[in-house]
């Protein structure tokens, strides 16, 4: 009776059974929907808006995920009656037909499988279920001399698939996040002693203190001579740093001097720690999210694993290749900075300043880095998710897991990854990002930037209706010195750190001259 129990449709289930079963899943629904609501309600009284955001991007990842759901739930009928020949489903298989003919005659589950159906007995069910609608397909398909393109089956395990990616991902980068920061976190006391000493760089500059170039720790730890071979020597070095000290108290203070030197003269008490802290919030919200670009590497990798190529396995080098070359990247740009200063100078007046441009990183964006890790994180995940749904939906020793010696090194790998993004390439993306050509918004705290962009666009508002009203007459007057920027400049083009600068870029690092900025 209870196995006939299992093919009874909605007609013939009792109400309360119903009632009960929906008012449960409507209940669970409700209590996630409400705490995510109350932790972005948290987030908002602590005015962490760029966290605020990233929770908004989990939100709309999770009505992708809804919407995918629906869509696969009302077209699975359509999509498993949609009938080819045998012989098409033949080729580009991830099991050998050797294998798929052994699994075909199997009458019982693998000791794995049956493990993890004793923890989740919905996947067992749910089999069970899926194998009576795949008779009723084949039965369709059957009376044409065909076979279904993909079974309910199929479908119903590349749903799930889906979904532990998407989960995978945000929990992932959100772990890389949580540990980076942890990390960033013992930075603070670096930055508490320079606040301690009533540090001013701006001082510090006008003081006839000689400092010896080549004598100065951050040029000591980077600057190995000049020559062909110390540029290889240099990308070794940055290569096996990032493994060790990745960021230490010399470059930490440099490289804070260097950037308040560069973009805020005007403020020479600027908490670096904390606009740090802030920027690195802001990139994270773009992190989080699965970009369109990722979902065409998920569909590309669903189509090469084909049994014999091992995709799986090679794929796993892609984000490993990608991270060493990203940390060493980063350390590769404190070290040009370095032989910029320890080239050109052999003593100079007051402390050491670093010059930041954009020059110094790929194609001269430093964003670029921060897609790069988003793919590190995403294909990271990927792989990991991959793992464990073959583990739980086909058991251990399903053909497309795979042979062991193939296995142990994506976890190995996976492993790795997390570890290095976490506790090296992360924080050093965090300080060394900052030594471009531009600052980020977050150097302003949120009520500045809300107030900027307000001011930017009244003036925006302003000028266009100065336009229209000139618009009539013969002619218009130039702008007035110190006008906003243009229409179309937007917040973008409000630099102000040009307003506090006079051609810093054409001053030597031993010509110093702080009289000329007080206006």
């Amino acid at each position: 009776m209870g196995g006939h129990g299992e093919g009874v449709s909605l007609e013939f289930t009792p109400t309360w059974v119903v009632a009960g079963v929906c008012t449960i899943i409507v209940a669970i629904s409700l209590a996630v929907e409400r705490l995510l609501h109350h932790f972005g309600t948290v987030l908002k009284k602590k005015k962490q808006k760029p966290l605020f955001e990233a929770l908004q991007k989990v939100k709309e990842e999770l009505m992708l995920l809804g919407f995918i759901s629906l869509f696969l739930t009302v077209t699975q009928g359509l999509i498993s009656k949609i009938c080819v020949k045998e012989d098409v489903l033949m080729h580009m298989l991830p099991c050998s037909k050797q294998e798929a003919e052994l699994s075909k005659h199997k009458n019982v589950t693998t000791a794995t499988t049956e493990h993890f159906q004793s923890f989740l007995p919905i996947v067992g069910t749910t089999r069970r279920l899926l194998a009576e609608h795949a008779a009723a397909e084949a039965g369709y398909c059957g009376l044409k001399d065909k076979t279904p393109l993909l079974s309910l089956e199929a479908l119903h395990h590349l749903h799930i698939f889906i979904f532990v990616l998407a989960i995978s991902h945000v929990t992932f980068c959100a772990l890389t996040v949580v540990f980076g920061s942890t990390r960033i976190h013992q930075w603070k006391k670096w930055e508490d002693a320079l606040a301690d000493e009533s540090y001013d760089p701006e001082a510090a500059l006008q003081k006839k203190r000689v400092t010896h170039v080549h004598q100065h720790a951050f040029i000591k730890e980077h600057f190995l001579g000049i020559g062909k071979d110390s540029a290889f020597l240099g990308w070794t070095q940055s290569f096996f740093k990032q493994f060790y000290g990745s960021v230490t108290k010399a470059d930490y203070v440099t490289l804070r001097l260097g950037f308040i030197m560069t973009h805020c003269k005007g403020n020479p008490k600027l908490n670096f720690h904390k606009y740090m802290m802030r920027a690195l919030e802001d990139d994270f919200k773009h992190v989080v999210g699965i970009s369109w670009y990722l979902w065409i590497f998920v569909v590309i990798f669903l189509l090469l694993n084909v049994n014999g190529w091992h995709t799986y396995f090679w794929i796993a080098f892609i984000p490993f290749i990608l991270l060493l070359a990203v940390g060493t990247k980063l350390e590769h740009v404190i070290s040009q900075l370095a032989h910029e200063v320890a080239e050109k100078h052999v003593a100079i007046e007051g402390e050491l300043v670093v010059k930041p441009s954009d020059e110094h990183f790929w194609f001269s964006k430093p964003e670029f880095v921060l897609f790069l890790i988003h793919f590190i994180l995403f294909q990271n995940a990927f792989e990991i998710a991959f793992f464990f749904w073959i583990w739980v939906t086909y058991g251990f020793d399903s053909c497309i897991m795979g042979q062991v010696r193939y296995i142990v090194p994506r976890l190995v790998i996976g492993v790795f990854i997390q570890v290095l993004c976490s506790y090296s390439t992360l924080p050093l993306y965090a300080i060394v990002s900052q030594m471009g050509s531009n600052y980020k918004k977050a150097i302003f705290e949120e009520n500045v930037q809300v107030g900027l962009v307000g001011w930017a666009q009244k003036v925006k508002n302003k000028r266009a209706n100065n336009g229209n009203e000139g618009s009539s007459k013969a002619g218009t007057s130039p702008s007035p010195p110190g006008a906003a920027p243009s229409a179309g400049a937007g917040f973008a083009g409000i630099q102000l750190n040009r307003l506090t600068r006079n051609n810093a870029g054409e001053t030597k690092q031993n010509e110093i001259t702080p009289a000329h900025d007080n206006h």
